[in-house]
């Protein structure tokens, strides 16, 4: 029996913890020495470019591939995943950036895919049809009907069906791979509202992206890689969006390309100084405080 002690400390262990995780293939080093914490109700954005590493993070998260350095902690006791489903059965659920949608087959339909509720040797497709329904009004989602297959919906509205289908299944922290990469600005606003309404109901969410942008209105905490290497690690209350976006944009990276380019005079030096222009509009040249997450 647990005692009071024991379940207060049980809730105030994060829900996922990374510590100085990473990961080889071979002789190939696709991440190293990288942390992060995810607790209820908050949510941590991952950014970085093409190559940074975002990928590899989620396939450790996920279950997919094991640390090969560092530790993995759920609920605060470490763990070893030996697939996606370990992961699924402790509450990490991943919502790719592909969806793992069937265009054709109605909302609903999707909405149960691989976890179809039956009647005897039947579906049971009205009680399927009002879960789903009520799921997605819970999120806000109001569909028509819940019949017209989900190829019909926007890429905003095919990201927030995800969503709330993970959380209908148990759900305890959400990855979102690039939620909003292929999508408008109109679309991605709509995803960036359900990832707030997620976290309004308690559930952790891990938010993969490489525009600070959409980053910075919703995440609490801010994991910059590059490389495959943590470039910082923020609470938001440390940082500005300014600053994010100049880490993001690499400053040494630019202020060598700018050099480079006035040495060759002409044009390219007339480049150069648009580009010294815009790094000072970003604010790169002003770095955030030393990293950390608390």
């Amino acid at each position: 029996m647990t005692t009071t002690a024991e379940n207060q400390k049980k809730a105030a262990e994060p829900l996922v913890r990374l510590t100085d995780a990473g990961k080889n293939y071979g002789s190939v080093i696709a991440l190293a020495d990288v942390s992060l914490e995810v607790s209820g109700g908050e949510v941590t954005c991952v950014l970085g470019d093409n190559g940074a590493g975002k990928s590899t993070l989620i396939k450790i998260i996920a279950g997919l591939h094991g640390p090969s350095t560092g530790t993995y902690e759920v609920d605060g006791a470490p763990v070893h995943f030996s697939s996606p489903r370990d992961a699924l059965e402790r509450g990490i659920a991943t919502v790719y950036q592909d969806l793992a949608v069937v265009p054709l087959m109605p909302v609903w339909r999707n909405f149960f895919l691989g976890n179809e509720k039956r009647k005897g040797p039947r579906m049971d497709i009205a009680f399927m049809k009002k879960t789903c329904k009520r799921e997605l009004l819970d999120m806000g989602i109001d569909l028509r009907d819940v019949d017209q297959p989900i190829g019909t919906l926007s890429g905003g509205e095919r990201q927030c069906v995800a969503i709330a289908r993970a959380v209908h299944f148990g759900a305890k922290v959400l990855i979102l791979d690039e939620p909003t990469a292929a999508l408008g600005v109109k679309q991605a606003g709509v995803v960036l509202k359900y990832i707030i309404q997620a976290r309004e109901r308690g559930l952790g969410v891990i938010f993969i992206t490489h525009n600070p942008h959409h980053a910075y209105p919703v995440g609490d905490r801010f994991l910059l890689l590059n490389r495959g290497k943590s470039i910082g690690y923020y609470a938001k209350e440390q940082v500005t969006l300014e600053e994010l976006t100049g880490l993001m944009a690499g400053g040494s990276e630019l202020a060598q390309l700018s050099h480079e380019l006035e040495s060759a005079g002409g044009a390219a030096a007339e480049a150069a100084q648009e580009l010294e222009d815009d790094v000072s509009e970003l604010g790169i040249s002003r770095q955030p405080p030393t990293p950390g997450g608390s």
